[in-house]
């Protein structure tokens, strides 16, 4: 399995892994999805901690250009990129035909609610039996009446956003004790719900995302990007990728 900065990367498609999600949930198995990019790999590089729980991942797909670039080279010259909000799309448009029950978890309480709404207006009779918008805090281990109303929700499905890495942490702490599939998803409750605008397809393509989100939130996200896309360029540089 290639290896990017340390962390596994998976090659497969959108369909491929949607289709992994749903046949893990449609068994009731537990597991743990995550959606790599450049700012989780070099979070996990200077993370022991967060390496050692994304080591423990069972499908980690290549959400950034960059991971989709550097995975062609590795000699997968057909990777296509396995973005963290279309994927969720394409898991919830399978669950909804199937009758696989999901839940939500992250997100502020208008998020959520938009992100609910919006999923229901795509995939009518998606199941979407829980939705909660926890306190902002750091990752913990849940209490244990919420995992039991988690639990009892019947959800196969668990899409976790409260950004990197906290939610890989999350779900990492909480797996043993939540028998589904946990896709931590980033801010695609945010998308999804039409709060935070998506940069146009042609800049995803060109792997400029980072610069959209940044214009359109440079408080929030200039000293992330600062950071985090020089590290990557000097490890790609130095040749340590």
């Amino acid at each position: 399995m290639p290896t990017i900065l340390g962390t596994r990367v998976d090659a497969l498609g959108l369909a491929e892994a949607a289709d992994r999600i749903l046949a893990w949930a449609e068994r009731g198995e537990a597991r743990k999805v995550a959606a790599a990019n450049v700012h989780m790999l070099i979070e996990a590089r200077d993370d022991p901690t967060l390496a050692a729980a994304l080591a423990g991942f069972d499908l980690v797909t290549p959400d950034g250009m960059p991971l989709v670039w550097r995975l062609r080279r590795l000699g997968h010259p057909r990777q296509e990129r396995v973005y963290g909000p279309d994927l969720m799309l394409e898991v919830c448009a399978r669950a909804a035909a199937r009758g696989v029950p999901v839940g939500l978890y992250g997100g502020s309480p208008e998020a959520l609610e938009g992100c609910r709404n919006a999923l229901l207006r795509r995939f009518p009779g998606l199941p979407i039996v829980y939705a909660w918008s926890p306190p902002v805090r750091p990752a913990r281990r849940e209490a244990p009446e919420v995992l039991e109303a988690i639990r009892a929700s019947g959800a196969r499905i668990l899409f976790v956003a409260l950004g990197c890495p906290k939610q890989e942490h999350w779900v990492a702490m909480n797996a043993p004790e939540l028998p589904m599939v946990l896709f931590a998803v980033g801010a695609a409750i945010d998308f999804i719900a039409g709060r935070v605008p998506q940069a146009p397809p042609w800049l995803q393509r060109l792997g400029l995302e980072w610069a959209f989100r940044l214009a359109a939130d440079p408080r929030r996200l200039w000293r992330r990007y600062a950071y985090t896309n020089s590290r990557f360029l000097s490890e790609l540089l130095l040749g340590r990728l």
